[in-house]
């Protein structure tokens, strides 16, 4: 067998065999905001897919300086996504693809992409992930405070017995068509106990029990229509109501909400602190895709620059920090009014 195709277990790229305390209470924290017992607001930023580790790490340290400021109203929590879901193709993400040129070299994506996490959660910041590949999820969940089932896989029952393994609050995102009822089910099903198949630290096989997620919620990131507007939220908290949830909420400006145009998230942005300094405090949580610089760029023969995504847009580092300081505002509004509920547009 070549060297390639050898696969180390999680435990043989882990740093540690324990959880560190500060990543339990990162995880604390977030389900406390997304049930409201934490008055703040849970603010996912970062690039859509990391490709470049220094890069990311840059922005990591930026991050946390900032994060540190809006402290009394946000609760920041860095965007490090290493695996890229596709429709049809495309590069995959830093773990499955690390050189970027589709060799797919997984053995030594798992111990870039596990360094990374490592080096980033030493900034102080909480992570978050979007869980792509289930049998992943064992070399990178210790390191996770937030994690996400994206909207083409939050039909998957792989990806909802995950979820309710999971040690730390998920998101779930409704579907690429905008609907949210395949992620009202996939909250339901996650809070439920499962039994499943995955792999133990050493990477044998084994059998998984699961408790169950208290604390999975659902997602809105557009589709063919945003649904971030005030009416839009109020139809999700109905949804939700109906399902017999709580309101957990979290809205992505970015996706369906921007037309895939990150020149479009400030607007979005907007729309959601008018609505939480209006006092609608069933909104817990926004969702940026932000990254050194403005934009994006293709990859091609030469080595792609490390301050620019290589996925999605993203809004540059000097135009993120406005939209923070604008949610901080709005939430130090709400927190200090108190909430009103959630009225219709």
């Amino acid at each position: 067998m070549r060297m390639l195709d050898q696969l180390p277990s999680p435990a043989e790229v882990a740093t540690s065999g324990f959880v560190p305390e500060e990543i339990i209470r990162h995880r604390e924290t977030v389900a406390d905001v997304l049930a409201r017992r934490d008055s703040r607001l849970l603010v996912v930023v970062g690039p859509c897919s990391v490709h470049d580790t220094d890069g990311a790490l840059d922005y990591a340290h930026r991050l946390a300086e900032a994060s540190r400021r809006f402290a009394d109203d946000l609760v920041v929590v860095l965007r490090a996504y290493l695996e890229k879901p596709r429709t049809i193709a495309g590069w995959t993400g830093l773990v499955p693809d690390p050189t970027l040129d589709g060799k797919g070299d997984l053995a030594s994506g798992v111990r870039i992409g596990r360094r990374f996490l490592d080096d980033a959660a030493a900034t102080g910041l909480p992570l978050a992930y979007e869980f792509v590949d289930p049998f992943l999820a064992p070399y990178f969940a210790d390191t996770v405070s937030w994690g996400a089932i994206g909207a083409r896989t939050v039909a998957s029952q792989p990806h909802r017995q995950l979820a309710s393994w999971l040690p730390m609050p998920v998101g779930m995102k409704n579907c690429v068509s905008g609907r949210l009822d395949t992620a009202v089910a996939a909250v339901r099903s996650a809070a439920l106990p499962h039994v499943f198949p995955g792999a133990a630290a050493d990477g044998r096989p084994r059998i998984q029990r699961s408790a169950g997620n208290p604390d999975a919620h659902l997602v809105l990131r557009g589709g063919p229509k945003p649904n971030h507007h005030a009416h839009a939220v109020a139809d999700a908290l109905d949804a939700l109501t109906a399902a017999g949830l709580p309101h957990r909420l979290v809205v992505d400006a970015s996706h369906g909400n921007s037309g895939k145009d990150h020149n479009r998230q400030p607007v979005v942005v907007a729309d959601l602190a008018d609505q939480i300094s209006a006092g609608n405090d069933a909104l817990a949580g926004v969702m940026i895709e932000s990254y050194l610089s403005d934009g994006r760029q293709d990859v091609g023969s030469a080595r792609p620059r490390p301050d620019l995504s290589i996925t999605d847009a993203c809004l540059g580092w000097e135009r993120t920090v406005p939209l923070l300081e604008s949610l901080a505002c709005a939430n130090a509004v709400r927190r200090l009014s108190g909430p009103v509920g959630s009225p219709r547009a």
